[in-house]
């Protein structure tokens, strides 16, 4: 079978391995598609070196079908359609007050262990999620980053009428943007790239360039002088953590979903001043999924728009040297069956 490695520096081969039975407790995946996350990005630019033991497989937005049954496993059966739910929470501590998908030991598969970028794929049939016979294996690979929306989303505490602002129009923020929206949500997104602002407008969002228009007032004069209910800080970036506290309203809850690797100055006057709520949302639970693979499954907003690109496994290092290039499009797939 084919199989991808990260080798550092920035370079990934293709290499020929021999499939595997599955282990006790495990189950083998027959791959059919795995997007191209941010994670992988920075590991392609040798940012997580020292967490990656390469040469290794990455990869954990993924598709596919149970291939074969290992020892002890009940639940699937060789045919199921399933995603992976990529947390290896099996050193869980009593002081991780039974948050296992924040757990101090947590590993991340595809980042910590083996992934998913090949063509067969052994994995502990716990992190496994069944999917209809009728979901399409191509938007399932959806799935993983719409868990991290809907977490977001639930965490947040967003209901009808509210209005959420989602500060960045990258692929998690659009689909924070399609969950809040689905919630019955006034969502608008701030974003300055011209290629991710087109593309939300044809989604039918209201989107706002920041660096051209004014967002505080914009959102003000779609809120009758309230501002945002809930901030969603997907950016990443310090002019998106200056302008959040401005832009929420009295009481307000900022969501922060972007990873912020070093310390960065926030208005915590504001926070005082407004009685605003900062909530971090870091990946995903059991529920979370569930709920993702319910709105993949009835597949009624627009997933489609969110696959940029469909590639053979054998491109992979065009891809990411691809990525590099064009940063604005949304998802590449990678095809496991070429």
């Amino acid at each position: 079978m084919k199989a991808t490695q990260y080798q550092g520096n920035k370079t990934f081969s293709v290499i020929e391995k021999e499939i595997t039975p599955p282990a006790k407790g495990e189950v083998r995946i027959k791959v059919a598609y795995v997007g191209v996350c941010g994670t992988d990005v920075h590991i392609y630019h040798g940012m997580m070196d020292k967490r990656v033991n390469f040469p290794e497989t990455i990869g954990h937005e993924m598709s596919g079908v149970v291939d074969a049954i290992g020892e002890g496993v009940t639940n699937y059966s060789e045919g199921d359609k399933v995603v992976v739910r990529p947390l290896d929470d099996r050193l869980v501590k009593d002081s991780d007050k039974g948050y296992n998908h924040i757990c101090e030991n947590l590993k991340f598969i595809g980042i910590d262990s083996e992934g998913a970028m090949q063509q067969y794929w052994n994995v502990p049939a716990f992190v496994l999620h069944k999917l209809k016979p009728e979901t399409d294996l191509k938007l399932a690979a959806l799935i993983e980053p719409l868990s991290v929306a809907t977490h977001d989303v639930r965490r947040s505490g967003l209901t009808k009428g509210e209005t959420a602002v989602v500060l960045g129009g990258g692929p998690i923020g659009m689909l924070v943007a399609m969950v809040a929206k689905q919630v019955g949500a006034q969502v608008i997104i701030s974003e300055v790239n011209p290629t991710r602002i087109q593309k939300a407008k044809t989604l039918g969002f209201d989107v706002i360039n920041p660096i051209e228009e004014d967002l505080v007032k914009y959102v003000k004069s779609k809120t009758d002088n309230k501002a945002a209910d809930v901030v969603f800080e997907v950016a990443g970036v310090q002019p998106a953590l200056d302008v959040m506290c401005e832009v929420a309203g009295i009481r307000g809850r900022i969501v922060m979903v972007a990873i912020h690797g070093e310390k960065k100055p926030v208005d915590l006057f504001k926070f005082f001043w407004k009685e605003l709520s900062l909530i971090g949302a870091r990946v995903y639970e059991k529920e979370d999924y569930e709920q993702s693979i319910e709105l993949i499954t009835a597949n009624e907003l627009p997933f489609e728009e969110m696959i940029t690109d469909i590639q053979p496994l054998s491109n992979i290092q065009e891809v990411f040297e691809s990525i590099d290039k064009n940063p604005s499009g949304m998802k590449v797939l990678m095809d496991c069956s070429l």
